[in-house]
């Protein structure tokens, strides 16, 4: 087994498969890449048993093989030569030679048959969607997803598919963000919720990409496939929230606010707030909003004005900034709105511009007790 390949090519593909292996595994097989030539296509994979990504190469080669190659090693090998040809030759002694324009490397490989196979989908739906709609999709919800391993369903994103719409859905109790668009449809309803790795896997790589990614799915696994690469991943097992539910119908009081200035001051504010509670209160009242923090064990406070648009009336209500924050930094509008009903209510937040026809966002920001 002999191929030749550029060292940039290959570092580029192996630096986006590498996200897949886990610093500790139970199986000493997963720190491998495995490699599989088939003339002059290789196609490389990395696997950690739930989440298997693969890419196929163009390779120079006339040979074919499989063998597991030391992930670390060849990354941490690659990243230090200039853009040149690399030759790999497998020798007898259970090593594969890897020769550059100055020297020669030599890597113990172990028997590709060990590698585990990746999992067959058996009559899956199918959902074709725009590379770059999808990695939006994700960096839109995927921040407001749980940590909690006693809810294991509220640690990924709900993937809720129907002939109207694409949904996207994640929370974790005390933000929730639903992401919808009503120019991409399924064939078919049906929903899952996919874990957060591949996810963000799936993020960097698509993020600007015009492919189209085909999703296949059925009860345990989802499979994404996109130019040369596929990610087939198990599903988080178990039924999703009532999200609907949750989310307050009717929001009489209503703030339009520049998303920018909005943020800064909460910034700014939510320094002087309590390190627990994280609390900044706001009072509106007429075309005036009053943004206030105060810990009170080490006698900080702030307190900033900023003009808004408001229809409603006049109220107090108290959020944990940092939920604030990481929401409106995952906005990219310059106005938001804030739909509020009652101190105790959660409120709604949503971009005013900005978006794309036939995309929606509504983010969900629980209250905290304000103590008078």
């Amino acid at each position: 087994m002999k191929f030749i390949v550029s060292s940039s090519y290959l570092l580029k593909q192996l630096q986006i498969l590498g996200g897949v292996i886990n610093n500790t595994n139970t199986l000493p097989i997963l720190d491998n890449f495995l490699f599989d030539l088939k003339e002059d296509e290789l196609t490389v994979s990395a696997s950690d048993l739930e989440t298997t990504m693969s890419a196929k190469l163009k390779v120079e080669s006339d040979s074919e093989g499989k063998i597991a190659v030391p992930a670390k090693l060849l990354l941490d090998t690659l990243k230090t030569f200039p853009e040149q040809p690399l030759t790999f030759v497998v020798e007898d002694n259970n090593t594969i030679e890897l020769s550059s324009n100055h020297g020669k490397y030599a890597l113990a490989y172990a028997d590709g048959e060990e590698f585990p196979n990746p999992v067959e989908l058996e009559e899956p739906s199918s959902t074709v969607i725009e590379g770059d709609i999808l990695a939006t999709a994700i960096s839109k919800t995927i921040f407001a997803s749980g940590n909690d391993d006693l809810r294991p369903v509220m640690s990924g994103v709900f993937f809720q598919f129907s002939t109207d719409g694409l949904t996207f859905v994640a929370t974790d109790a005390h933000k929730l963000v639903k992401y919808s668009r009503e120019d991409v449809k399924a064939s078919q309803a049906s929903e899952f919720i996919m874990p957060k790795k591949p996810l963000n896997l799936l993020k960097g790589i698509l993020a600007g990409s015009e492919s189209e990614v085909l999703i296949e799915y059925n009860e345990s696994n989802a499979k994404f496939t996109f130019d040369d690469t596929q990610l087939i991943c198990r599903l988080i097992d178990g039924k999703y929230p009532n999200y609907e539910a949750v989310i307050p119908k009717e929001n009489p009081n209503k703030l339009t606010i520049e998303r920018n200035q909005f943020l800064s001051s909460v910034r700014r504010v939510s320094i002087f707030s309590n390190k627990t509670t994280h609390q900044v209160r706001l009072k509106i009242a007429g075309a005036e909003l009053n943004i206030s923090a105060e810990d009170v064990d080490y006698s900080n406070k702030a307190e900033e004005r900023l003009t808004c648009a408001y229809q409603g009336d006049d109220m107090q209500i108290g959020f944990n900034s940092r939920f604030l924050t990481e929401m409106l930094n995952n906005l990219s509008s310059d106005e938001v709105q804030l739909e509020m009903s009652l101190p105790n209510r959660a409120g709604i937040l949503t971009p005013v511009d900005g978006l794309d026809p036939g995309e929606k966002i509504t983010m969900l920001v629980m209250p905290v007790m304000l103590n008078s």
